[in-house]
């Protein structure tokens, strides 16, 4: 068993609250386990962090979410220390973050998309994308950050301040919100997600009671398995290794079977108390200590 293990949270993106959540029931979990954990705060500056990993350790536990941590930032810096650390390398974090590549990958695979592009600014607040409605996300970022949806009958207007110079643009799936947790080669299983608010966005995902998760997913018995082989080939496909979890939309609204599509895979997935991927691995005889276990004892780095 690999004895020191360094887990790195925080960080400066969108999503440093929930690192910081992931981070600290982690390295709970990994003390218990009978782990020596050193928590480690991540900022912009490498030679704090290398020190901070001085004296190197064993494994680095990576539990930031988001641009630095998500997107092979910090897995190339752990490639050239040669040090072992959780979850996705630094080709599949790159391309799994980059939303427009990774639509690429997945199309190429022959997984269900939903149709959309890239468009600059001026195109997205002139609202001269496509139909509504209609989607606006970020190209790299995750936890629902930055994201607009377009209806019919919108009255407000898509403010300059409010996009980036180049954003996804995708047709509107309506239906349910599911997702799907792969663990190593198998998945865990589908969870459909019943927001509390109009639809499934920051504050449902990590605000207690934000959200409803139904497990298993009470869905059509073929799209339940669908789903399951969807998330296993799109972490294939993308190179993922560890748990990555698979988001997707369930167009039900001419009833079952519908149609499937999948939005996007996170490589580092949620570890929060309200997270879904620490609950499927419950529903799977799981517990919390042992995922993270897990993942330790699989760390690997791609040098």
């Amino acid at each position: 068993m690999m004895r020191r293990v360094a887990v790195l949270m925080g960080g400066w993106s969108a999503e440093r609250e929930v690192s910081l959540s992931s981070g600290r029931g982690c390295a709970e979990a990994l003390r218990l386990a009978g782990y020596e954990v050193t928590m480690i705060d991540v900022g912009r500056d490498p030679a704090a962090l290398l020190a901070a990993l001085t004296p190197r350790p064993d494994v680095v536990f990576n539990a930031l979410h988001g641009r630095g941590g998500e997107d092979g930032t910090i897995q190339a810096i752990l490639n050239m220390l040669h040090i072992p650390y959780t979850h996705s390398g630094l080709l599949a974090s790159a391309v799994a973050m980059d939303k427009p590549m990774a639509k690429c990958v997945f199309h190429d695979a022959g997984l269900p998309v939903a149709e959309g592009r890239v468009a600059s600014r001026e195109e997205i607040v002139a609202g001269s994308v496509m139909a509504v409605p209609y989607v606006v996300k970020p190209t790299n970022e995750g936890s629902s950050v930055g994201v607009i949806i377009v209806r019919d009958g919108e009255n407000r207007v898509i403010r300059d301040d409010e996009v980036n110079d180049e954003m996804l643009v995708e047709r509107f799936i309506p239906g349910r919100e599911l997702t799907v947790a792969v663990m190593g080669d198998r998945a865990l299983g589908v969870i459909e997600i019943v927001s509390r608010g109009t639809w499934y966005d920051y504050d449902s995902k990590y605000a207690t009671g934000g959200s409803e998760h139904l497990y298993p997913a009470p869905i059509h018995p073929a799209v339940y398995e669908e789903a399951c082989q969807i998330g296993v080939t799109a972490h294939r496909s993308l190179g993922c290794r560890g748990v990555s979890r698979s988001d997707l939309r369930y167009d039900d609204t001419d009833g079952e079977p519908g149609r499937l599509y999948l939005l996007e895979v996170n490589t580092q997935p949620g570890m929060t108390p309200t997270s879904l991927v620490p609950d499927l691995a419950a529903a799977n005889g799981i517990s919390f200590g042992s995922l993270v276990t897990w993942l330790v004892e699989n760390a690997r780095c791609d040098a």
